[in-house]
């Protein structure tokens, strides 16, 4: 833990002050500076806590720690802190201690499905590879509680060797998403490293990071940054704005700096009660994303992580939001709804109901006004039989660079080549009894 020893008695005069108003803007200085203790929090914000608040909030601290970026600190009203979005998402809170029946360590079973340290490899052709469990904020409603914030680990290289060879040694993986943790802890230096081996293998078409640090730390993105991370194109970035507070001058110059390097940006919120659990605050959420160049991506329903039950809302909450964007603004700005299953089963998208009813000629459907129509189906169509003899088939195929892959799941039902009839689970009382 880093000692704060030149901050003065209020957030505000550290600002302002000659001595500290240069090195605000130094995205080290600001690592140097995080806010790790109750008392430090109270003197710059101006709030005091009560002795019985401060013992459960200690008791918080012992199992989740806090941390807290003078930059995003800098964006709580502490006037009225308890309804202050910012502060719910970094401050903690007694309701963290919480811990109901159905949460868990690791909800998505993240570690079951690592076949080596750091990588979690669940979906067919990408892989999630962890390459740190630091970051410069640690947010209060994570899912990954149980690695980040417990210990301030960065792996050294030969830890990232055995991720980067196992994506070597699997040709089928065209994606990776290098998160943690916050990838953009790293150094220049080391993710110059870690993305040139990543980019070095032939089938690895794409790379993507995940980073909140546009959000809670936006000094990070300079100049000197953005010329390693536009040297492996096509790279994307996926950031995580939550709130439309959190956008300011210094995050909006980060988003246009990663955007005229030509790199791809999205954005993934979690639908957390008391911040956004609102349609009028994800309207301007999206709105100002898009207006940024960031692409609204994902809205997350929030993970049964331990601790966490006091961030979640119910699904019809998020299906409620959903009705209040789709039709009523641009398709652009409308993200996917997502439960990310429990137990490893990857993202679900979930939609409001558009098919009111179907029949063998038509399709009865509802717009986002109300108004019901129907979609009349052709009345010959005869599909191409596929038994995925590629060289006989008379589609104009032209693929390359594709490789056909093993059908799984719903597309092994779907194909035609496929014998399957039904995907069964695993101690079906009924398969047993025979």
């Amino acid at each position: 833990m880093i000692v704060i020893t030149d901050k003065p008695k209020k957030l505000d005069d550290w600002k302002r002050s000659d001595e500290t108003h240069e090195k605000w803007f130094d995205w080290r200085w600001q690592l140097s500076h995080n806010i790790h203790k109750i008392d430090d929090f109270e003197e710059l914000l101006g709030v005091k806590f009560s002795e019985t608040e401060r013992r459960e909030l200690e008791k918080t601290l012992e199992m989740f720690p806090m941390a807290i970026t003078p930059y995003y600190l800098s964006l709580i009203h502490p006037e009225d802190r308890d309804n202050d979005p910012v502060w719910r998402q970094a401050f903690p809170s007694v309701h963290e201690m919480d811990v109901s029946r159905c949460d868990m360590i690791d909800p998505l079973s993240e570690d079951a499905d690592s076949p080596v340290t750091g990588i979690t490899h669940r979906y067919p052709d990408r892989v999630l590879f962890l390459v740190s469990n630091y970051c410069s904020m640690y947010c209060r409603h994570c899912t990954r509680k149980r690695k980040v914030g417990d210990v301030d680990f960065i792996p050294e290289k030969e830890d990232m060797m055995k991720g980067i060879e196992y994506i070597r040694a699997n040709p089928v993986i065209r994606d990776v998403l290098v998160s943690g943790g916050d990838p953009l802890m790293l150094s220049d230096k080391r993710l110059d490293w870690l993305l040139g081996k990543i980019r070095e293998i032939p089938h690895v078409e794409i790379i993507r990071i995940g980073t909140r640090m546009p959000v809670v730390l936006p000094y990070r993105i300079t100049e000197d940054l953005v010329n390693v991370l536009k040297k492996y194109h096509p790279l994307w970035i996926n950031t995580h704005f939550n709130h439309p507070r959190e956008f300011t001058q210094s995050s909006e110059k980060a988003l246009a700096r990663l955007a005229n390097a030509g790199i791809p940006l999205g954005n993934q919120s979690v639908l957390l009660a008391g911040v956004n659990d609102c349609p009028r605050i994800m309207k301007a959420l999206v709105h100002k994303l898009v207006k940024n160049r960031v692409r609204p991506y994902y809205l997350y329903q929030c993970d049964l992580s331990e601790g966490l039950g006091h961030f979640r809302t119910p699904v019809g909450k998020g299906i409620e939001i959903l009705e209040n964007l789709i039709g009523h603004t641009s398709g652009l700005a409308v993200p996917t709804y997502v439960i990310d299953a429990p137990g490893g089963g990857g993202k679900i998208p979930v939609m409001p109901n558009y098919i009111i009813s179907w029949s063998t000629n038509k399709v009865v459907l509802r717009n986002y006004e109300g108004v019901i129509c129907t979609y009349k189906e052709p009345d010959s169509y005869e599909a191409w039989f596929c038994d995925r003899n590629c060289a006989s088939c008379k589609l104009q195929l032209k693929l390359d660079s594709s490789a056909e892959t093993r059908s799984v799941g719903i597309s092994q039902l779907l194909a035609d080549h496929s014998k399957a009839i039904a995907l069964i689970p695993e101690n079906n009382e009924r398969i047993n009894r025979r």
